[in-house]
């Protein structure tokens, strides 16, 4: 069901509503409309945050008026429609009426939480240095470990560029050589992390987590006080490391899309 239940009760849960927030900021697309009580992007890229529905707010349409609407607006943008269901999506039996009108569930994510941030400890290995990187730089930096075209990067590039919540992007480097990349959004006392990416030729070397480190050590610099990321729900190896740095699971969320193999 999609209700508070499925928050972790180890949260308070309106702090929990408060990530969620900060989630939806740091990942604003200038292409986005308010669609009685729902956010309606339509960002052309990778990130399914950009281009998704969030229910939000009950509103007064019913939904079907709604979902007509919305599809709508994503055949103009020449987007398919995905809609993202958490456990705060309002109308809360949404997820239901999608299901049983044919829409598909995917892409699994867990949001992971550490509410108590703390000072982090740093240890570079040798020949390892993080440094900072322009947000436009960052874009390709990731898109090109991911194999995304360019069109992707672009986009990427376009909305980091242009939110209303700031970022900070670094690199990790051994010997001058960047392997790993990851950005911080920061928000008042919260920090999020995202696009945490290890090029294939450095896994398995510890620099995710080096680079972590340094990312929640530069943010707790400058002022955050807790922290969350996103991280696929299937991937373990990443969600150990996110443990092993004090996160715990928080809630999930998913999409789903009449054809997910488009979305």
């Amino acid at each position: 069901m999609n209700t508070l239940e499925a928050l972790n009760p180890r949260f308070d849960s309106n702090w929990l509503s408060r990530v969620e927030d900060a989630g939806l900021n740091a990942s604003a697309a200038p292409q986005q409309l308010w669609i009685d009580g729902w956010i309606v992007r339509f960002c052309r890229g990778k990130a399914k945050r950009a281009r998704c529905i969030n229910a939000v707010a009950a509103g007064r349409w019913p939904v079907a008026q709604r979902l007509a609407e919305c599809a709508r607006i994503y055949a103009e943008a020449g987007l398919p429609m995905i809609v993202r269901i958490t456990p705060f999506t309002l109308p809360p039996d949404l997820d239901q009426l999608l299901a049983a009108s044919g829409h598909s569930r995917f892409d699994e994510t867990q949001v992971m939480a550490k509410p108590d941030l703390g000072a982090t400890p740093v240890t570079l290995g040798s020949g390892i240095t993080v440094k900072p990187i322009g947000l436009e730089a960052f874009a390709h930096r990731v898109g090109g470990f991911r194999g995304s075209p360019l069109s992707h990067r672009q986009a990427h590039a376009q909305r980091l560029l242009n939110s209303p919540v700031p970022f900070a992007a670094f690199e990790l480097q051994l010997r001058g050589d960047p392997l790993a990349c990851g950005q911080l959004a920061m928000e008042g006392e919260l920090a999020g992390l995202y696009d945490i990416y290890t090029a294939t030729s450095g896994r398995g070397k510890g620099l995710a987590t080096q680079l972590c480190q340094h990312l929640l050590h530069h943010a707790h610099q400058r002022g955050a006080k807790s922290a969350y990321l996103q991280v696929d729900a299937s991937n373990e190896p990443a969600r150990a490391l996110y443990r092993r740095l004090g996160f715990a699971d928080a809630y999930g969320y998913h999409y789903r899309a009449l054809d997910p193999q488009s979305a």
